[in-house]
């Protein structure tokens, strides 16, 4: 990730007593709301102290959003986000490019097509070898990183890996690409759609296709969309000839919101109630931190399972039904392959899941800058819990490189081979 001017004199509105009481603010809010404290492996307090040394410094507004990201990323909370003001948010960019992680290898998906890309060629499928003349991995690992937060290990490295071209608004990047048969060029590219900006690859909320085989493919992509379920009435409203649905939340990242759409969704699909997650909430109770009682971190609130009823409103389907995953499913679509499992109406096929959801508090850091923790830990109705290391596939599919260069989507053949009746 390129540096975004230091200089205090660019882009400079807080005061060094501003900083230091963002990052107080910070630690603070996330030592009494973040509900996987007990999990976190860096030291917060350590953590707080480096910050108060850095917010001293002489710098920018933009270098400092970055310092406080690398901070919260300590958290590991894939949910966990800072929202600076929008003087800060406009000079944040990325080109118009959408990256994907394969096997930890970066490569473009797809791009805008607007009269800089049609100069660059970027591409689609190219691998990116090299940024600004630095291996893409080392990259990675060492620029972007350290500022992103994440559950999983693999679903961490797939965000590094979608911002890892992001910098300075109008600055240009240059790649060195390996195209899919094999040759090398380079491509230079410029920072362009800010934070403010809409993505503009971004997918509709829900694409329905029916494959050969009579097969439904729902890729539900955004289950905030408050509209989803009414989306999904209207594309399947009766189910007439379909022999399985296969439902995709692959690329559903978990945006705030939307688990009531995705069990109004769930509920055409079964016969019978079935169980939701359920989910705690750290408990601070300061009496707790006596010589004489247990400290205060381990109380909790805890709420049991909802219970979700078939729909009546709708023709119900009563066929196989499967359910494609990755790394990138977060938030509200983990809680979809919770309660998925929960009815027993089918398998998750696909890779562990982002193991990133809960519920999210936004709180204020002064000067119009917040940031958001996830206060909730979700799991199973049993208790057995996922935060970090995602909810596992009962058919694991790993998706390799030479599928993806191929065209060869493997997690959905497998889903199709399972409805078809191989159970394997």
């Amino acid at each position: 990730m390129a540096a975004l001017s230091p200089g205090a004199a660019a882009g400079q509105q807080l005061s060094a007593a501003d900083r230091a009481v963002a990052v107080a603010r910070l630690w603070a809010e996330a030592r009494y709301n973040e509900a996987a404290l007990d999990l976190v492996r860096a030291d917060w307090d350590s953590a707080l102290a480096a910050n108060l040394v850095l917010a001293d410094q002489r710098q920018s507004d933009a270098l400092f959003y970055r310092r406080l990201r690398r901070m919260l990323a300590l958290l590991g909370d894939g949910q966990a986000t800072i929202r600076p003001p929008a003087s800060v948010r406009t000079r944040v960019a990325r080109p118009p490019l959408e990256l994907r992680a394969v096997e930890r290898r970066p490569f473009i998906v797809d791009y805008a097509e607007n009269d800089e890309m049609r100069i660059a060629r970027p591409e689609r499928l190219a691998e990116i070898v090299a940024v600004q003349g630095v291996p893409a991995e080392s990259w990675i690992r060492d620029s972007v990183l350290p500022e992103v937060a994440g559950g999983s290990a693999a679903a961490r490295w797939g965000r590094a890996v979608e911002r890892m071209l992001e910098g300075e608004k109008g600055t240009a990047v240059h790649l060195q690409l390996r195209l899919p048969g094999g040759a090398e060029r380079g491509a230079s590219v410029t920072r362009t759609v800010d934070l403010d900006d809409g993505w503009p690859l971004a997918h509709p909320s829900l694409e329905v296709d029916t494959l050969p085989g009579g097969v439904a493919w729902v890729r539900l992509n955004a289950l905030d969309d408050p509209d989803i379920a009414e989306l999904f009435d209207r594309a399947l409203p009766e189910f007439r000839g379909l022999k399985g649905v296969v439902l995709d939340v692959r690329e559903d990242a978990g945006r705030p919101g939307g688990r009531e759409s995705g069990y109004r969704i769930l509920a055409r699909l079964v016969a019978k109630p079935f169980p939701t997650s359920r989910w705690r909430t750290p408990q601070y109770r300061p009496a707790y931190r006596g010589v004489d009682m247990p400290d205060s971190s381990g109380a909790w609130f805890s709420v049991p399972p909802d219970t979700v009823l078939p729909r009546r409103d709708r023709p119900a389907f009563a066929g196989p039904v499967a359910m494609l995953a990755s790394a990138r499913t977060a938030g509200a679509a983990e809680d979809l392959l919770v309660t998925f499992r929960n009815t027993t109406r089918g398998a998750i096929v696909g890779e562990p899941s982002a193991g990133a959801t809960g519920q999210l508090l936004g709180l204020p850091l002064g000067k119009g800058w917040e940031f958001e923790v996830s206060v909730t830990r979700e799991a199973f109705p049993d208790g057995s819990e996922f935060y970090g290391t995602g909810i596992a596939p009962e058919l694991p599919v790993t998706v390799t490189v030479a599928d993806f260069l191929a065209g060869r989507d493997a997690a959905l053949e497998k889903a199709r081979e399972y409805i078809g009746g191989n159970r394997r």
